[in-house]
């Protein structure tokens, strides 16, 4: 009887009368996800796609495992059942209401219907020094597969949750059991959003069965340019805004932003096919002609010359709230009369 094998990055079912010492792949480290990328600790390979970290070889040969790792154990939460002391728990907040620059205040706000220019570029030397780098290793002897060419033995499925590799062509034969949805970490929970089977244990994540059945995908279909989140952040000075995109290999011929003096359109195209788009109406006003966008290996720092030397309560312009009309008033106070 088969049962299955527990080595991480493994997922496979195995005889356990049969089991030499090199029958598994595995990996002996555990998941790494940082700055969107995504490996093992015990091998070097990275990616940003969570099918092919799932897809990744193993870099040790041992034998199979059958037994299941323990689930870990969740802390116990003691409740006193007073009401005084669960309130004393809670996390404080003082909630801070904050408004935009009034036209009567400093300076007129100007039109958002302002023509658009698009801000300088400066490309440092390290984007230059990487993109030439992946430039070399495109025209590198080992060139994807294309449409026609035969897959190769060995070829893991590129379906979520497949752990299945090709053995010939009688596996294009096999029924491939697999997840229509996309992974989700939430509050140290792990599932697919197709089935919802929760667990806090990563291994028993990769071992959960797939709930959809059809053929195996052993290419990728390639979508062009994906728009994806990208993380950013900002800060200020006296004189400046800073904003920070932290898109890596950004090509600089692709990403521009545009923008007059109070709203952005921000547009960076990275990593070969990603697409990020933001759109800001800003809180301040800035000077267009001061302003550049510094692009990096790493990241894109957006600066902004301030018009007016003041202080932003925040980058983006809250939306306005139009007070309520007078008849919403007084039926408000007609139903607390009642």
């Amino acid at each position: 009887m088969s049962v299955l094998c527990y080595n991480k990055g493994c997922g496979q079912r195995f005889d356990p009368e049969n089991n030499p010492e090199d029958a598994c792949t595995y990996h002996p480290g555990v998941p790494v996800f940082h700055d969107a990328l995504k490996g093992w600790s015990c091998c070097k390979r990275r990616t940003t796609d969570f099918s092919d970290f799932l897809s990744i070889a193993g870099c040790t040969k041992g034998p199979h495992n059958k037994e299941k790792p323990p689930e870990p154990v969740k802390p116990e939460v003691k409740s006193s059942g007073e009401k005084k002391d669960v309130d004393g728990l809670k996390p404080k907040c003082i909630e801070s209401i904050v408004q935009a620059p009034k036209p009567a205040e400093c300076f007129r706000r100007p039109s958002p219907d302002e023509p658009i220019s698009r801000l300088q570029q400066k490309v440092s030397a390290s984007l230059k020094q990487a993109l030439e780098k992946l430039k070399l290793s495109e025209n590198a002897p080992d060139k994807k597969e294309e449409e026609g060419d035969e897959i190769k033995i060995g070829t893991s499925c590129k379906n979520g949750g497949c752990t299945k590799t090709c053995s010939g062509p009688e596996s294009d034969e096999e029924v491939c059991s697999f997840h229509a949805g996309v992974p989700i970490f939430h509050e140290g929970m792990k599932y697919w959003s197709c089935c919802k089977r929760k667990t806090s244990d990563f291994n028993t994540f990769l071992s959960q069965e797939g709930c959809s059945k059809g053929k195996h995908l052993w290419r990728k279909k390639d979508l062009g340019k994906k728009v994806v989140p990208c993380r950013f952040d900002w800060h200020q000075t006296g004189s400046q805004v800073i904003i920070t995109v932290y898109a890596k290999n950004s090509i600089p011929e692709l990403s521009y932003v545009d923008g007059n003096s109070t709203t952005l359109d921000i547009h960076i195209i990275f990593d070969g096919d990603k697409e990020f788009e933001q759109k800001i109406i800003l809180w301040g006003v800035i000077d267009m002609s001061k302003s550049t966008m510094n692009m990096m290996a790493a990241k894109i720092e957006i600066v902004l010359k301030k018009a007016e030397p003041v202080s932003w309560g925040r980058l983006d312009l809250p939306p306005v709230t139009s007070p309520p009309k007078e008849t919403e008033k007084k039926k408000e106070s007609d139903s607390d009369d009642d």
